[in-house]
């Protein structure tokens, strides 16, 4: 029966295949900036304030569909276990920015001493705390579906995170880029958050509450949300379309580097959901609420990580790479993981 059940449960096949699409849309960007440089240097140039237009919009409609699905009235329901909340608060902010720095870290400037140059090292470094600051939040919900995980406790989680990144975002990156000696100003970053996370959050709730009254719940579910969801996964494909057209030939001049950022960052991926999980079976957590709190830990809030990475260092920079890379892999693992948490469960 157990079997019955995971058999029927699936993403559909543009998701599952998001890594393929990734590459593919790589292999686009490459081939649109060497053979049409005229129009891309013209969007690149396209700018206020340092933000790329063009990405600034795209970023904008790939958060929007996440943002809008948060019910922050689901917050009063976090007594039925509040246990589960503090390990994902726990993992979240006080353990997973902090060993992705060190990985990096570890990675960037000592193991890779003579493969990358300093310079290349420090924007790397900067773009995993990027991603290391900032927890997953809409791609948790398929992986809370996918291994049976409470629904509302995970938008319970998500919602807590949610609230929490709006004031925790901020200090954590700053102290920690601050700690790898890569000067950060402060208003750029302040800017960065309220663009890419307050803006489409105020919306997002507004257009929840508006079309739940409206036209109900079933219906926002249903209708709205599926109609919406292919929004911010194609909005995200053609931002990495231009990403790789701004900067193809430093891919092709260095495709060794992806494999170089993708070690550290997988590891952190494993070492966090092994991590959140081991704690988490100690506190007797019921898997149902386990196993989507490691998903929310293990993965990355990649198109915050990706928006604020372009802002701070630019579209050509090492660290929009980094986040780039991130996205890359990061859905592969998080199918081991769900295969992972299905073998374990409990």
């Amino acid at each position: 029966m157990d079997n019955q059940i995971e058999n029927k449960k699936s993403i559909n096949f543009f998701e599952k295949h998001l890594t393929t699409w990734v590459i593919l849309c790589i292999v686009l960007g490459i081939l649109i900036g060497r053979n049409f440089q005229g129009a891309v240097e013209s969007l690149s140039l396209m700018s206020i304030a340092s933000v790329n237009i063009p990405i600034a919009i795209l970023i904008w409609f790939m958060i929007f569909p996440m943002m809008v699905q948060i019910d922050f009235t689901s917050v009063k329901n976090v007594g039925k276990n509040p246990k589960g909340l503090l390990l994902t608060l726990f993992i979240n902010w006080l353990v997973k920015p902090f060993t992705m720095a060190f990985f990096a870290w570890i990675f960037f400037e000592k193991l890779y001493m003579g493969l990358i140059s300093p310079a290349m090292a420090k924007e790397y470094i900067a773009g995993a705390i990027l991603l290391g600051a900032a927890p997953c939040t809409a791609m948790v919900f398929v992986w809370s579906y996918l291994t049976d995980g409470d629904p509302e406790y995970t938008l319970v989680q998500v919602s807590i995170n949610d609230l929490v990144l709006l004031v925790a975002f901020i200090p954590i990156v700053k102290l920690l880029l601050g700690v790898t000696n890569i000067a950060i100003p402060f208003d750029t970053l302040s800017a960065s958050v309220i663009i890419f996370i307050v803006v489409p959050l105020f919306f997002g709730v507004i257009v929840n509450k508006v079309l739940n009254k409206t036209f109900g719940k079933e219906w926002f579910n249903e209708v709205f949300l599926k109609k919406l969801r292919p929004l911010s996964i194609t909005s995200l494909l053609t931002t990495l379309v231009l990403l790789f057209a701004f900067q193809g030939d430093k891919i092709i001049s260095n495709p060794v580097d992806i494999l170089l950022i993708a070690i550290p960052l997988a590891i952190q991926t494993y070492f966090i959901f092994f991590c959140a999980w081991f704690i988490g079976k100690r506190m007797n957590l019921p898997h149902c609420i386990l196993s989507p709190g490691s998903m929310i830990g293990a993965s990355n809030f990649f198109e915050l990580a990706v928006a604020v990475a372009i802002v701070l260092f630019g579209i050509n920079s090492g660290a929009a790479l980094v986040t780039v890379v991130g996205v890359l892999i990061e859905v592969p693992i998080m199918l081991s993981l769900v295969k992972i948490s299905n073998k374990w469960k409990y």
